[in-house]
């Protein structure tokens, strides 16, 4: 039987500790030499302390020193380089049964027992690497689609306020151009009644005239106009669907919007409805242009019997200062002139959440 001197002890102990050491670390130590060369000191120096341990105290148990250096071989080395990793660890068992027994089939017998507890220790490295190379992979796929919804939730903002700048100014041009028409020819023909006044006053009551009649045509035009731009989107539909569709356009901006309706709707006045469809748009514009978020969740409750109440809650960065902006202290004006109640709560990290109750 073997029986490993005191010195033996004394020297694989000394070994053992070394080993314990470049196993803690190992990442460390191989990160100081990046070389190929530094690389192969970095697998020999253990493999010879293992083997070391190995030959002086028998094979019994000392096996399981060289499956560590497997799994780091398997980590750290082209598949082509691990095999003499292997070869190395098959060794340090081969060797000390030859020097103890001589016996070749005995050598054998657990050569043929360790090789699957390297195959073992081989594929399941693999996998573990495998795992963190797809975890990996899906936290950097995950920031780039973070980045592209923000992208696009900026992309959309942008678009909205070109679009509602075109319009305005579309608007602006059909009023100066129709009211600088009909005040251009009213003024051409108050002229003519001055000039002719004193010789002709029948001819300038008639410039006159004329003058009235394009003031009136002038005024329609001009309300015409007004009214287009006052014109509110509540006013051919239910608020539900109003508010629905605020949600799908900021669903195509790249937010996750989601939409309830409580209870069952009922008729609201016509100030009533435009106030929370405004009160939604704000909420939803603000979430657009600058909380950053990625979820909304908004409710419109009709349960209780006098009144109507939207909630827009958004993951959002959040803000120190809830009533900043024209917006919101517009909305609390309107709000508060019919009667209803608007609450604001948020804190830095913590989102913002827009509370708007009206009677109806």
């Amino acid at each position: 039987s073997w029986r490993p001197t005191l010195p033996a002890i004394v020297i694989s102990l000394v070994f053992g500790g070394l080993y314990l050491v470049w196993g803690f670390r190992s990442d460390a130590l191989l990160a100081r030499f990046p070389s190929p060369w530094g690389t192969a000191v970095f697998f020999i120096i253990p493999v010879a302390m293992v083997l070391t341990v190995q030959i002086l105290l028998g094979p019994n148990g000392t096996w399981l020193l060289s499956l560590p250096i497997v799994s780091f071989a398997v980590e750290h080395l082209r598949p082509v380089w691990r095999w003499p990793v292997y070869l190395a660890s098959l060794l340090g068992l081969i060797l000390p049964l030859w020097l103890i027994s001589g016996d070749i089939g005995i050598v054998a017998g657990y050569g043929v027992t360790f090789l699957p507890a390297v195959l073992f220790v081989v594929a399941f490295t693999e996998a573990r690497m495998n795992e963190r190379r797809a975890r990996e992979e899906a936290e950097r796929l995950a920031a780039q689609l973070e980045g592209a919804n923000r992208q696009l939730a900026a992309y959309a903002a942008q678009a909205e306020e070109m679009a509602t700048v075109q319009e305005r100014n579309r608007l602006a041009r059909e009023i100066h151009d129709n009211l600088g028409h009909y005040l251009t020819i009213v003024n051409v023909q108050i002229e003519a009644a001055r000039v002719v006044m004193a010789q002709n006053p029948e001819k300038a009551r008639d410039a006159l005239d004329k003058a009235q009649k394009l003031t009136k045509e002038g005024l329609t035009a001009v309300r015409q106009s007004v009214a287009a731009l006052r014109e509110a989107p509540t006013d051919h539909k239910p608020l539900r669907d109003a508010i629905q569709t605020l949600v799908e356009e900021t669903r195509h901006a790249g937010l996750v919007v989601e939409y309830a309706v409580v209870g069952e709707g009922r008729p609201l006045d016509a100030q009533s409805k435009l106030t929370l469809y405004r009160a939604a748009q704000e909420a939803l514009t603000n979430v657009r242009k600058h909380a950053r978020a990625t979820r909304v969740d908004i409710t419109l409750d009709c349960t209780a019997p006098d009144r109507v109440k939207l909630t827009v809650r958004d993951n959002g960065v959040g803000t120190a200062v809830p009533d900043h902006g024209f917006g919101l202290i517009g909305m609390r004006e309107r709000v508060r002139l019919l009667g209803g109640e608007l609450k604001i709560e948020t804190e830095p990290g913590k989102g913002f959440l827009l509370e708007t109750a009206v009677p109806g």
